[in-house]
């Protein structure tokens, strides 16, 4: 499985917190085991949002593959040869 690049990270990092401080704001939950639930649940979240962008990325790269060699996959294959 290919790393997730520091945009996904980021989108995933976001997904988390934004998901934690929405859920925390609607259910107003005060003890820790529902606050814990929360957070797992907004951490399986922006995990599925990482892993979700990785295999767009993929597929978006393959096609790219497919129709043509683009300057960005030109470059990509050249950074391999050296």
């Amino acid at each position: 499985m290919p790393r997730p690049s520091a945009a996904q990270f980021c989108l995933g990092s976001f997904t988390v917190v934004a998901t934690t401080v929405a859920l925390l704001a609607v259910s107003g939950a005060s003890g820790v085991l529902e606050v814990a639930v929360l957070v797992a649940f907004a951490l399986a979240l922006g995990t599925v949002v990482t892993v979700l962008s990785l295999s767009v990325s993929a597929r978006s790269a393959a096609l790219a593959e497919e129709a043509g060699a683009s300057p960005a996959a030109a470059g990509r294959e050249y950074a391999r040869q050296r």
